[in-house]
């Protein structure tokens, strides 16, 4: 006699790779993915599937600062990857881990390593050899980031539309130009922080990347008001320019921007005759305003 009595379905009887890991496990957050693998070991056998075909691997997601030990497991046997953000993995970070991830990740595109100072220039060539298809990347606050390792990166990653090189110390104008050369698709790029960058690397920014839209020169005390003037005349799309404490750079040559509605990045007026003054005098105004 047929049981009239419906039979109850397993989350783990749907098809693990045509169902559950693309269209159900990818709206999880990792945190809770990494946390089911404790319920069985059929569903640690699912989440494992599941790392190996992860596009996106971001380290915030998991919280606290996720152990060296776990994030090799996480990744040994991802090739796909097409995001990667380490970020919050930057006290402990070396060589030894990122290497191999790079290595087996031929598909990257966004690689996301802003403050992993324990780093060396051997990433960025391995980046440069592995990710033909890189579009963006971060290494702000790397100070191990050389001239020859970035000519490595602008050789082989030309379809590069955004770069974050914030205090990266050691690039001085020569690197920037040879970067920007090989590199004209460029929307993006930052250079903040680095007393080393002129107007020789802008000027060469704004005659190599006519598809500029945001360039931050923040604290780049050598730009001058010269090669701002040739920004405005060679780049049409440039929609924001942060050159707060540049303070070589008048007002009078970022009005043909701000007449465009380009979104400017300066100190006010006041406080910015204040530093000039002080340049000039070599002490501090008798002037305590809050600005």
């Amino acid at each position: 006699m047929m049981s009239l009595t419906p039979s109850r379905g397993c989350l783990l009887d749907l098809p693990w790779e045509d169902i559950l890991v693309p269209h159900i496990l990818c709206h999880l957050p990792l945190q809770q993915l990494l946390s089911l693998q404790r319920v069985s070991k059929s569903f640690q056998s699912l989440i494992q599937l599941y790392l190996a075909n992860m596009r996106c691997f971001d380290s915030s997601q998991i919280g606290p600062p996720i152990p060296r030990a776990a994030f090799v497991n996480l990744l040994k046997d991802n090739e796909v990857l097409q995001q990667l953000a380490l970020q919050s993995c930057s006290d402990w970070l070396t060589d030894r881990e990122l290497l191999p991830v790079i290595g087996q990740n031929h598909h990257l595109h966004h690689i996301q390593l802003k403050g992993c100072a324990q780093l060396s220039r051997h990433v960025l060539v391995a980046i440069s050899l592995s990710c033909p298809n890189l579009r963006r990347l971060s290494l702000a606050h790397c100070e191990w980031v050389d001239s020859l390792s970035l000519r490595s990166l602008a050789d082989h990653c030309k379809a590069l539309e955004a770069v974050d090189l914030t205090a990266c110390r050691q690039l001085k104008d020569e690197a920037i130009c040879y970067l920007v050369q090989k590199c004209s698709r460029l929307k993006s790029l930052s250079l903040a922080v680095n007393a080393n960058v002129g107007d020789v690397a802008v000027e060469e920014i704004a005659k190599c990347c006519p598809e500029l839209e945001h360039l931050d020169l923040t604290g780049c005390l050598r730009v001058k008001n010269d090669s701002i003037r040739v920004l405005a005349e060679y780049c049409p799309k440039l929609r924001s320019l942060k050159v707060k404490h540049c303070h070589n750079v008048a007002e009078s040559s970022l009005s043909i921007l701000r007449s465009r509605g380009v979104e400017l990045d300066v100190e006010p007026p006041l406080q910015r005759a204040l530093v000039l003054l002080q340049d000039v005098v070599g002490f501090a105004p008798f002037i305590n305003l809050q600005i």
